[in-house]
């Protein structure tokens, strides 16, 4: 994030969870990951704090900062969409006026978001101030769908333009999201597609205070394998320009609690494999 006021805000909410659950943090595997049910209060809280506060023009920079308050802030979020709004799903086009639009959290209330990147020079590109033109989707894994809301920078202001839903095959990530929503559900199909080893950086499962880094064999990964979510996924596209690249860089962020979480993927002939662990 940007200094200024969301800054100030995760920094605030941050410092509560911390006074409140600091000890709890790391505690397992299962506490220490963000999934599909994750508690709300901070997300809630967070928004709750946007909201009162008008948005700083410097928010317009860095699309991170816009988007928050953009997803907290109904009064700014009507401001900033292009009306009337070309919705597109599938073959129907239909242009959807002021009235008709629903508040859009996004990934507030969950309390995280997930990012897709191909490899790590592309996740520059997050803090590019430069760019003009980002593509939030949703990923919805089980019915095979993603929902793209495309923003442009229109003098000077980030504003939302088109929503388009399309078949998820249709996408560029089409293969390797496949691949993970089978992975993120069923355990045997996850054991089947680990690299051996899997490089780990991050808490020690056995020390709540401790960090570690090194190889995990398969066979060990159930300490350390965290829970991942499944019925849908956020990716933010700041410009990337996906392949077909045999690597994927899974991102899990959350939003006031400081927390991250990288999995890196590899493609070996027709099988993705997860080689790497980031905490």
């Amino acid at each position: 994030m940007r200094k200024g006021f969301l800054f100030v805000v995760i920094t605030i909410v941050t410092m509560m969870l911390t006074t409140t659950g600091c000890a709890d943090k790391k505690a397992s595997g299962a506490d220490s990951t963000m999934t599909d049910s994750t508690d709300t209060t901070a997300a809630d809280t967070l928004e709750q704090l946007i909201t009162e506060q008008p948005m700083p023009k410097a928010a317009d920079e860095l699309f991170d900062d816009f988007i928050f308050n953009f997803a907290a802030n109904k009064k700014l979020q009507m401001k900033r969409i292009k009306f009337p709004l070309k919705v597109v799903n599938g073959k129907t086009e239909k242009l959807l006026e002021k009235g008709q639009w629903k508040m859009e959290h996004f990934f507030m209330n969950q309390g995280y978001y997930t990012l897709i990147f191909d490899n790590r020079k592309q996740m520059k590109l997050v803090k590019d101030t430069s760019i003009n033109n980002v593509v939030v989707e949703k990923i919805y894994l089980k019915k095979k769908k993603v929902k793209q809301y495309i923003f442009n920078r229109i003098n000077g202001q980030w504003m939302l333009v088109e929503v388009n839903t399309g078949a998820m095959y249709q996408n560029n990530n089409a293969s390797f999201l496949n691949f993970y929503q089978k992975f993120a559900t069923d355990s045997t199909y996850q054991a089947h597609h680990l690299n051996s080893p899997i490089h780990f950086n991050g808490p020690d499962p056995d020390d709540d205070f401790s960090t570690m880094s090194g190889d995990i064999l398969p066979e060990t990964w159930p300490a350390f394998a965290p829970e991942l979510p499944s019925g849908f996924i956020y990716n933010i596209m700041y410009g990337q320009k996906y392949t077909q690249s045999n690597q994927k860089i899974l991102v899990m962020r959350g939003i006031a609690n400081g927390m991250e979480m990288e999995l890196t993927f590899v493609r070996r002939g027709k099988k993705w494999l997860l080689t790497r662990l980031s905490e």
